[in-house]
């Protein structure tokens, strides 16, 4: 990888919604990103929604050092609640923030998680529909299918998840490579 890969990372947990986190993966792998998929849970192998079971490439312990140019949450229940509850995961998600580096969730994961940590105060945020009521205690809710508000990027859920990826990939690459990336998808 040369110097101008994009590190991602994205944390899994049991629960957490399969499609949401394969296809994050794929679409970053597919734009040049680095992509580091951590499990919260205390082995790699977690056991996501609908019975499917996912591989990390590592656990969050072992890269809570690390810096990335994206920390992106996926959805699914009890996932997005493990991923809220991670103290490790809030404070590398709080420094990225400060950093002024790019945080981004998606179906559940904004309004637990961001909106928990305080991270949505004053910004436009969308999440899955069932959680837009606990959104809007913490954010601007917005029914959009995919919100950037500054280094923030929110998105509702499965059905968005595509375009959610390739809006990731124009933050870190660009118009032309997101482009270039959705072209043949």
């Amino acid at each position: 990888m040369d110097s101008s890969t994009k590190k991602v990372l994205i944390p899994i947990a049991n629960g957490t919604e399969p499609f949401e986190a394969v296809v994050m993966i794929d679409v970053l792998r597919r734009g040049g990103a680095d992509v580091t998929v951590a499990s919260v849970e205390n082995q790699i192998g977690v056991d996501a929604c609908h019975g499917i079971k996912i591989v990390s490439d590592t656990l969050l312990s072992d890269v809570t050092n690390s810096v990335f140019d994206l920390i992106m949450l996926p959805g699914g229940l009890p996932g997005g609640e493990t991923l809220k509850n991670c103290k490790s995961l809030e404070s590398m998600v709080k420094k990225q923030d400060e950093d002024g580096r790019l945080n981004a969730a998606i179906c559940c994961a904004p309004a637990l998680a961001f909106g928990t940590w305080g991270l949505l105060e004053g910004k436009n945020a969308t999440c899955y529909p069932i959680f837009m009521e606990k959104l809007a205690t913490c954010a601007k809710a917005v029914e959009s299918r995919v919100e950037v508000d500054g280094k923030i990027v929110t998105s509702r859920g499965p059905g968005t998840t595509m375009e959610f990826s390739v809006t990731l990939v124009e933050q870190l690459f660009g118009k032309d490579k997101a482009a270039e990336v959705s072209g043949p998808l």
